[in-house]
């Protein structure tokens, strides 16, 4: 696809360090071998060396392309236990922190990216969304003036003739407006790693007053915060998606606004109807969702569906390390 040949091109030779715990699948291990071969990252794989040797062999890949870092062995590990104990202040004992960190995989791989020994982090194969981002929550936190992060999902379809983003379509079951706002200004951030022009519309079942409820007052108030939050981007709600995407039913709906007939970035007002709204598009309108994709961490994470292929491991690993250029400038 053209939307990854660009991406590939943004990190390829950056020397970027991605963190994948989940070692000894067999997807996460094809996945890295593509991506060092391609040299568009430095995979590294976290667990016990001689198995994750043993997984690599069985993968029919060589142990000697791969950098292994064993949480038991780390030289690092003492620096990196009083880090983890000083960045949860007083939340946890260093014996409960050294269990931590020496059994759960995704707890030492947080900390490699908090540490700056990596630039970001993959998981999810084997783990539970809940398991890949309370780590990030704990210990890498959300960036300054975001309250919550938030999951958006990238849309393609016709190689790239269209491309969408949807948020947040995994995180927040019923985010505040003040978090809607939030959201709606970090997808300005991720839709301009895709080369997305970013015109956002707060989704609602109203258009500018045609519906009055506290659904409806919570975009409208939302959509004001995400104005005077960056009053530089393009903005605008509460729109309804048919307004929202279709030129001519915006000229009836909403002619003033920036947004209505052009939009690019959705943002939905609650997780149900993000969760339904991305599914439909994937399935019915044979878009292609490519996510969630983690918004709003200082330094990123990103989750994968236990269901995910080896295609989809590595599509998330470049989005994640294109990611890390958002915090290098």
């Amino acid at each position: 696809m053209e939307l990854f040949d660009s991406l590939r091109f943004k990190i390829v030779r950056r020397g970027i360090r991605i963190v994948f715990p989940e070692s000894t699948d067999a997807r996460i291990l094809g996945a890295a071998a593509r991506l060092k071969v391609e040299q568009l990252m430095e995979p590294v794989l976290i667990g016990n060396v001689e198995e994750v040797q043993t997984a690599i062999n069985n993968r029919g890949l060589q142990p000697s392309m791969f950098e292994i870092i064993d949480p038991s062995n780390y030289e690092y590990f003492k620096e990196m236990l009083d880090a983890f104990v000083t960045v949860r202040r007083g939340k946890i004992t260093e014996e409960k922190a050294r269990e931590l960190l020496l059994n759960d995989y995704n707890y030492f791989g947080t900390m490699l990216s908090f540490m700056d020994k990596a630039d970001g982090m993959v998981s999810g194969v084997i783990h539970s969304t809940s398991d890949t981002v309370r780590p990030a929550l704990q210990i890498i936190k959300t960036r300054p003036g975001v309250i919550r992060t938030s999951g958006a999902f990238l849309m393609v379809r016709g190689r790239d003739q269209e491309k969408y983003l949807f948020s947040d379509c995994a995180i927040n079951i019923n985010p505040s407006a003040q978090e809607l706002a939030e959201i709606a200004v970090e997808s300005v951030r991720t839709a301009e790693i895709f080369d997305i022009d970013p015109k956002v519309s707060l989704l609602s079942f109203s258009t500018k007053g045609s519906a009055k409820s506290p659904e409806v007052e919570k975009v409208v108030k939302a959509t004001k915060i995400a104005k005077s939050l960056a009053p530089d981007y393009i903005i605008d709600g509460e729109l309804q998606f048919d307004a929202s995407y279709v030129e001519s039913v915006a000229r009836l709906k909403s002619p003033d606004s920036s947004v209505a007939g052009k939009a690019t970035v959705f943002v939905f007002p609650d997780l149900q109807s993000g969760n339904i709204g991305y599914k439909i598009a994937q399935r019915l309108g044979n878009f292609e969702a490519i996510g969630p994709i983690l918004q709003g961490l200082n330094k990123p994470i990103s989750d994968l569906s236990r269901g995910a292929n080896e295609e989809d491991v590595y599509k998330l690993a470049i989005i994640t390390a294109a990611q890390t250029l958002l915090n290098k400038g």
